[in-house]
Parts: structure tokens; sequence; C-alpha cells
């Protein structure tokens, strides 16, 4: 791994630390951190009452940019790697699936945007 990798790489463990502090100051309760399946990775997996949000983390210079970087085929991975987990963790089947994105820019307080995508048609049907 080059070392310019290995940076961005540090950086994206430190703002997905900071992301779970804050959500669970917040009073959610971390589920999973970096959840791997062949499907995709979870950053976050939280709980909070009868929602269980998939979050993902995005550092950026511009809370704009991170919206951006979360596209539809990365949104469809996250919903697939989403599928994948609770078909694992058939005890939190019963939570509501939520798919949040927590963005972190620089000099400024995390950024929690709940429901920042929808599941819509047969994704609906893969995530019940």
């Amino acid at each position: 791994m080059s070392g310019k990798r290995r940076r961005a790489e540090a950086r994206g463990r430190r703002a997905e630390t900071l992301a779970a502090l804050w959500l669970m100051a917040k009073g959610y309760r971390i589920i999973a951190r970096r959840y791997r399946s062949p499907l995709g990775e979870l950053d976050l997996v939280v709980r909070r009452g009868r929602v269980l949000a998939f979050v993902e983390v995005k550092q950026r210079a511009h809370a704009g940019a991170a919206l951006i970087a979360v596209g539809p085929k990365q949104q469809q991975r996250l919903i697939r790697a989403a599928a994948a987990f609770r078909t694992r963790h058939r005890s939190l089947a019963e939570l509501q699936p939520r798919f949040d994105l927590m963005v972190m820019t620089p000099g400024r307080w995390p950024e929690h945007l709940r429901g920042a995508w929808r599941l819509e048609g047969r994704d609906a049907l893969t995530l019940s």
C-alpha cells in the first residue's frame, strides 16, 4: 500500500471513530464497525430504539463533496451489504432499516444526515 493510501486509510479510520463517538453521545448503540461481506463494506451499523441505521462516513473538505461521493452505485453496494448483515443477524430483522450519512469536514461539527437515501422497489423487498 502506498504512503498516500495509508494516510487516507488512517484519516478514514479517525473519521469513523469520531462519527461513532458522536453517535454514541446522541444515544445510538454501535452494533458493528467496518462490517465486511463479499457484497460490500458498512462503516458503522448503529441502533437507536426501533431503528437500525447503516451509516456511511465521509470525510471531505466540503459537505457537498461528501454527498456526491455516495452516488447510486455506492448506494446499491451499501444496500447489498446491509441485506447481507441483516441475513447474518436475524435478531435485528424486526428493526426498521435506515441509511444515514455522517459528513466530517475540517473545523466543523460532524453532520448526521438521517435517511440520506431511501430504499425503493426491489431494494425495499430484499432488505425487509
